[in-house]
């Protein structure tokens, strides 16, 4: 994982790297960059787009990560100052913040962060459905890192620049070349904030899952059972997404809820462990008989859960054998 640098001690020095760098880049690269940005046009973008009403909490120093991300979790409904977050994310052995720090410490308060693609349309995408997004950059050169957090407001394809929020400037106009570059240094990493129960415009179903599971770690069931609602109205046979939101219905009380929804990953998907959970939540409910047919059926296709699903079958007062 990467980590932003002190900007201020070594400005000097990032701006003579950063001016070579953009010396050296080619004319073929540079139009490469510029034409991703502008073959959004025909994907049925509009040609310019700001949310301009994004909270802007300047920072000149190594803090950019928390700045970033008091940006992004404000502007989702999660109110929160950058130096509250200090401590959450910020390494000093380290000099700045990892990746995975910002997005724990998002998930901390309460938003759902999920990695979105990393292409010019995704970005692009977010920003028109209403969704700022925080961008990881190295400013540097390769054998000279210099990393960076900002947040992605806006972007005008006539101007040929995307509007950041970046350091000590709330409207940083960069380039479609300079940032393509500098953002593809990082392998163009980015990711969005939302409550629960709200998608990014762009996340892959892999990505959704990822970040929902994640999240159910620190959530309150009813939250949880809201963002696995979401998910799943994108991709109603997601089995993983399915077992999550069973467990945050059980988690919640709602055990006859929970059930038929580990019932219904059983039927679409016959995985061992919706059939384990359904007949288990079926004896305490008191339906022994379906209980136990549910731990039989997960038996059929049990693997390595076969000990866990003869112990349930067994907790039916069934006299299977072992």
């Amino acid at each position: 994982m990467r980590q932003p640098i002190d900007l201020r001690r070594r400005g000097q020095r990032l701006v003579a790297a950063f001016a070579l760098a953009v010396l050296v880049l080619s004319a073929s690269g540079c139009a490469t960059w510029n034409a991703q940005f502008q073959a959004q046009r025909e994907a049925g973008l509009p040609p310019k787009a700001e949310l301009a009403e994004t909270p802007f909490y300047p920072d000149d120093t190594s803090l950019c990560g928390p700045a970033a991300l008091a940006t992004s979790l404000t502007a989702a409904g999660f109110p929160v100052r950058p130096e509250q977050l200090n401590d959450e994310v910020f390494l000093p052995g380290r000099g700045g913040t990892l990746q995975i720090e910002m997005l724990a410490a998002a998930r901390r308060h309460g938003a759902v962060a999920t990695v979105i693609p990393g292409t010019p349309e995704a970005l692009m995408r977010e920003i028109v459905a209403g969704h700022p997004v925080v961008v990881l950059q190295n400013l540097g050169l390769s054998i000279a890192p210099a990393w960076h957090y900002a947040v992605a407001v806006g972007y005008d394809l006539d101007a040929g620049h995307v509007v950041l929020r970046s350091g000590p400037f709330k409207r940083d106009e960069t380039g479609f070349r300079t940032f393509g570059y500098t953002w593809n240094r990082s392998e163009r990493w980015a990711f969005v904030t939302l409550p629960p129960g709200k998608l990014p415009a762009t996340a892959t179903e892999k990505e959704v899952t990822r970040a929902l599971v994640a999240y159910e770690r620190n959530a309150k069931p009813a939250d949880a059972i809201s963002a696995y609602r979401s998910g799943l109205r994108q991709w109603p046979d997601n089995a993983t997404l399915g077992l999550g939101l069973g467990n945050a219905l059980y988690a919640s009380g709602d055990k006859v809820a929970a059930e038929a929804a580990f019932r219904r990953v059983a039927e679409t998907s016959h995985l061992a462990a919706a059939y384990n959970n359904q007949a288990r939540v079926l004896l305490e409910l008191g339906r022994r008989t379906e209980a136990r047919q549910a731990a039989e059926r997960g038996l059929a296709v049990a693997g390595p859960m076969r000990q866990t699903l003869l112990d349930t079958l067994a907790a039916t007062g069934s006299g299977a054998g072992r």
